[in-house]
């Protein structure tokens, strides 16, 4: 690890630590604590990427962050319609940030922008985080760790469009974490809504990219495959899918026993939510412990969750003694499912960049640069870069959220020069040799 590189990881590594104390011990949120905005009416508009409400909100309120604690934009929150993976109407929630930066372009790009893991509990929605970012509600900690990169964005004079997912925010549902459908979707539904609130400065001639790291990349990525069927009339450009968990079962792997433990508790919850098939497996497979353990990751944040499951190792809470990973492994139903959360099996209709550190302890390298392969051989434009890093970090995160740091310009910079006209350049002739 080079010595520039060095002290912004320990600086974030720090950070986490004292975000993670001081979520120790919270109690798990409510969602009487979510505005009303937030409960979706009984029906929905019939088209996708309709608007159901809207309404102005302030940004970077209540906590003075030096750099974040004002972005510079017009904010509006947010609530849209997407469609689920079971083919439902689903109310999505979110943020359009219209900048406060004149854009001297043709024509204003638009950025919709895939947030890294929240947690599942409804005060964690990225709209909430945008609103305070370092907000305490019910008892739950949740951080805007995104603001810096949108403000970035907004300074660029692109206008940027946040999507809460499926579940995170709207009181109608648990967040359903890592669904490759529901994300992907959510996010290209949220491009469409940006379109159509009041005052936007954008319109159908503003070119669009996709832009997330970590579950935003899997987001992204999920996104630049399905746009070409799903979202066809959008103007979209490329996509930036950083650290994408594109293959969610060698991910629950690494994940298990490190800091992020409770990320493989939230995808549980959701995967059981949208397939009520797999309830009496989990019933039959998880302890007292388990059963505790998930329901308590149901409500929580992503600092509570660490500061709750940090190190566990979740054979604490199966009957048999075995991870969770292994129990979906020796189960058809789970397996299934899982496997039907594959990113990389659908041409994507736009380059897209991968960036993923060579050690990244959460989500494995191996996994995403196989997608960078994968996607070359149905012949995407992807340009694939490996962090290298030298040294593990032992289930820290701090390898898995280096390259989000120290790359952030990097890869704002790659997908702005997409939205400014300048052509993607593939490197899969050599990634292609990369296994």
């Amino acid at each position: 690890m080079s010595p520039s590189i060095r002290p912004a990881l320990v600086a974030r590594s720090s950070l986490a630590a004292v975000l993670v104390a001081a979520a120790a011990g919270a109690a798990a949120p409510s969602a009487s604590a979510v505005s009303a905005f937030y409960t979706p009416p009984a029906a929905l508009p019939a088209d996708n990427g309709s608007l159901v409400r809207s309404e102005s909100m302030k940004l970077g309120a209540g906590v003075n962050i030096p750099g974040i604690a004002t972005l510079p934009g017009r904010a509006t929150r947010i609530m849209y319609r997407s469609t689920d993976s079971t083919g439902q109407p689903v109310a999505v929630t979110g943020t359009y940030i219209e900048p406060s930066k004149k854009f001297y372009g043709p024509a204003r790009p638009l950025v919709a922008y895939a947030a890294g893991t929240q947690g599942q509990g409804d005060e964690c929605a990225p709209s909430l985080g945008l609103e305070n970012p370092l907000g305490f509600n019910a008892g739950s900690v949740n951080v805007s760790y995104e603001t810096p990169t949108i403000y970035n964005l907004l300074n660029r004079g692109f206008a940027v469009v946040v999507t809460d997912y499926v579940g995170l925010g709207a009181t109608d549902r648990l967040h359903t974490y890592v669904n490759r459908v529901d994300q992907g979707r959510a996010v290209l539904d949220a491009a469409r809504a940006a379109f159509k609130v009041t005052g936007a400065s954008i319109d159908s001639s503003s070119p669009i990219g996709l832009f997330g790291y970590s579950q935003g990349g899997g987001a992204t990525a999920s996104a630049a495959e399905l746009a070409s069927t799903y979202a066809p009339e959008l103007n979209l450009k490329a996509a930036f899918a950083g650290a994408p968990p594109a293959n969610l079962a060698d991910t629950m792997r690494t994940a298990d026993g490190t800091t992020l433990t409770a990320v493989i508790g939230f995808a549980v919850n959701g995967f059981v939510q949208t397939y009520p098939q797999l309830k009496p497996i989990l019933d039959a497979n998880t302890n007292n412990a388990g059963k505790a353990a998930l329901k308590k990751i149901a409500g929580a944040c992503i600092g509570d969750g660490a500061a709750s499951f940090a190190f566990q190792k979740t054979n604490q809470w199966t009957t048999s003694g075995v991870s969770i990973s292994t129990v979906v492994a020796n189960n058809p139903v789970a397996k299934a499912i899982v496997d039907e959360q594959q990113i990389g099996r659908i041409k994507p209709s736009i380059p897209v960049r991968i960036i993923t550190g060579t050690k990244d302890d959460i989500v494995p390298h191996a996994q995403a640069k196989r997608l960078a392969v994968d996607w070359c051989a149905l012949g995407g434009v992807v340009d694939y870069r490996p962090v290298v890093q030298y040294f593990g970090t032992g289930g820290t995160s701090v390898n898995h959220l280096g390259p989000m740091l120290t790359e952030s310009s990097k890869s704002q910079q790659w997908l702005i020069d997409r939205l400014n006209g300048k052509p993607a350049v593939s490197n899969c002739a050599s990634v292609k040799r990369m296994l």
